[in-house]
């Protein structure tokens, strides 16, 4: 085989959009709203469905309507590899798996190879291993390698329980701040738009891959047909400068009915992807800082390279800001 190179050109990366928010919020028909306004009025959708036929409830009302693939059972990462192959043979223009979290922590899926594994006898790295190749090589390498125009990836998910120290010392669990997707801790890295959605069905963007896509798919707001349009034309290299402005926070902030950002979720541009060993270091960094109170770690937080802060905004409101604030009430008592 002989390699050539060729001029980049933005056309040849496809949108690959993450929706995450807890059960009733709307995720499923935001994406196929998004999805619609992509392919336009005659353009096919197709679903992976997981959810036991809740992804068929919309069949007649979105415009055009869209196939569906479902999946039961099992849903390990191989069976999703070949449901995206059968999506590519379906010849779709869009589309969405609802939802990738069964991927991750459903039957068959990684958490249970890497439980099986357990059971049978492995220990340490082999316990994960297999089912971590597994779910690169079948899921994660397939989402990013299909040649289908748009892939929506919607996950459930839900505010995790952190353990907190009380004034007196003693430990309790609370409910995070921060709501997490229901699958690998990576995967939101990998896709162009990244969001959750709120009760109100709003849309809250935590990643822009450019800066233009703010936009294309607009914080704040929710999803709709006009949103896949926009991102369509993106994906047409045609100008979106034309667009509305997007409010800014202040202007937001000032409408009493607006929906306000929780603490952590403002939105990021990255413009290039540190690699595991970069982020380990401002990791670290972050770590150390927070060992001497909140008002380091925030000053540490404010240094990180803009390519950094979205991938350890994360673990900032995880697991530093937490550290941190138990150190303030080490340093304050007397």
């Amino acid at each position: 085989m002989t390699f050539s190179f060729r001029p980049a050109s933005r056309s040849s990366a496809k949108p690959l959009i993450g929706l995450y928010a807890e059960s009733g919020c709307g995720k499923t028909w935001s994406a196929l709203m998004l999805a619609r306004g992509f392919v336009g009025s005659s353009g096919k959708i197709g679903m992976i469905e997981t959810e036991a036929g809740r992804g068929e409830a919309y069949a007649d009302m979105l415009p055009g309507g869209y196939d569906v693939l479902s999946m039961r059972d099992t849903f390990s990462p191989s069976r999703f590899g070949e449901a995206i192959t059968a999506a590519e043979k379906a010849g779709l223009d869009a589309l969405i798996i609802d939802s990738a979290s069964h991927e991750w922590s459903g039957a068959g899926g990684v958490l249970g190879m890497a439980a099986a594994n357990q059971a049978a006898g492995k220990t340490g790295v082999l316990v994960w291993q297999q089912p971590k190749q597994e779910h690169k090589r079948h899921f994660m390498l397939r989402l990013m390698q299909t040649p289908i125009p748009l892939v929506i990836v919607c996950m459930r998910a839900k505010y995790p329980m952190v353990e907190k120290k009380k004034p007196d010392g003693k430990k309790e669990w609370i409910r995070s701040e921060t709501l997490d997707p229901d699958q690998a801790d990576d995967i939101l890295f990998e896709m162009f738009v990244h969001a959750w959605i709120d009760r109100e069905h709003r849309l809250h963007v935590t990643k822009y891959t450019r800066p233009d896509l703010a936009r294309v798919i607009i914080d704040w707001e929710p999803i709709s047909i006009n949103t896949g349009e926009r991102l369509a034309a993106w994906s047409r290299l045609e100008d979106v400068s034309s667009q509305p402005e997007v409010p800014s926070k202040a202007e937001t902030e000032s409408d009493a009915s607006s929906v306000q950002p929780p603490e952590g979720a403002s939105i990021s541009v990255e413009m290039t992807e540190p690699d595991t060993e970069t982020l380990g270091m401002y990791d670290e960094k972050l770590a150390q800082a927070a060992e001497r109170g909140t008002a380091e770690l925030s000053s540490a937080y404010k240094q990180l390279p803009a390519d950094v802060e979205p991938y350890l905004r994360g673990a900032v409101n995880r697991r530093h800001k937490k550290r941190a604030a138990e150190i303030d009430k080490t340093l304050a008592t007397p």
